[in-house]
């Protein structure tokens, strides 16, 4: 399910030790991973060449610390404005999985601040890990997964198995937040479907159902359940003539997404489907 990891480094934050984590996972070990540093424009020869300089350094120095099977990793050094060359990167090498580093700034905050690892969420189909730079990065054992009965949800659900398949007391928290009164653990039709699912795949599921924000309930199940690795679905809602634009009435509204990714306290993946 996971085949092709893009690990968008730029020398600095957690993204490294998050690529780490996840390769701990026995489900993981057979991926392929890619490197990607870039190297921003430049105007005079000199400091462009002590750009690439630097890139490569990065590179170097994030392989070395990484450990990995030189047959299964590849590093790739482009210049260009970094959003559009992760885009494009992820595309050329059919990512299963994009994991960057994260400031966790808020929607307009990012759009002011050209923020990366916003835009790349925004432009790419293709699920994300996002690992703010203020949060510790743990070995994954207890993962989440908000449910809501949607697509994207579901999809996520599949890939939490997938992780959790062989981690030997691996949990995984299932969580729905209602709208209205909330039906207590697997009398909740939402959570019903997805507890049959994880149960059928031989994992045996924590059931929590709220009520309240979904953003803020979803950060705090996941802060009291000290949750390793926490997974919600975000549906691509934009037209397809839309999708080399950022989709700036989704940055500015209100998005579920962009809440959570802001505010947890630990990783986030992010899956996307078309919606």
């Amino acid at each position: 399910m996971l085949e092709k990891i893009l690990l968008a480094d730029s020398g600095t934050g957690h993204s490294e030790e998050m690529l780490k984590a996840l390769m701990d996972l026995p489900s993981i070990q057979k991926a392929s991973v890619t490197v990607l540093h870039v190297v921003s424009p430049q105007v005079s020869a000199e400091t462009m060449t002590s750009k690439w300089e630097e890139g490569g350094k990065v590179l170097a120095t994030a392989i070395q610390s990484l450990h990995l099977d030189p047959t299964k990793v590849s590093a790739i050094l482009r210049q260009g404005d970094p959003k559009d060359v992760v885009c494009q990167v992820a595309e050329e090498i059919d990512a299963d999985l994009i994991i960057m580093g994260s400031r966790g700034l808020k929607r307009l905050q990012s759009i002011l601040s050209n923020s990366v690892s916003q835009y790349v969420f925004q432009l790419s189909s293709r699920p994300m890990l996002l690992v703010k730079d203020d949060i510790y990065v743990k070995k994954i054992n207890r993962i989440m997964v908000a449910v809501d009965g949607s697509e994207a949800a579901k999809q996520c659900l599949q890939l939490a198995l997938f992780l959790l398949r062989d981690i030997k007391g691996g949990q995984l928290i299932l969580a729905h937040v209602d709208k209205g009164a909330a039906t207590p653990g697997e009398k909740d039709p939402i959570l019903a479907e997805a507890i049959a699912e994880a149960k059928k795949q031989g994992i045996q599921p924590r059931a929590i159902s709220t009520t309240g924000k979904p953003g803020e309930e979803i950060c705090r199940i996941a802060a009291e359940n000290n949750v390793d690795l926490l997974m919600l679905g975000s549906p691509d809602r934009r037209p397809s003539i839309a999708k080399s634009f950022v989709d700036l009435d989704r940055l500015l509204g209100s998005s579920l997404s962009d809440y959570v990714r802001v505010n947890a306290n630990c990783p986030v993946l992010l899956a996307r489907t078309v919606g």
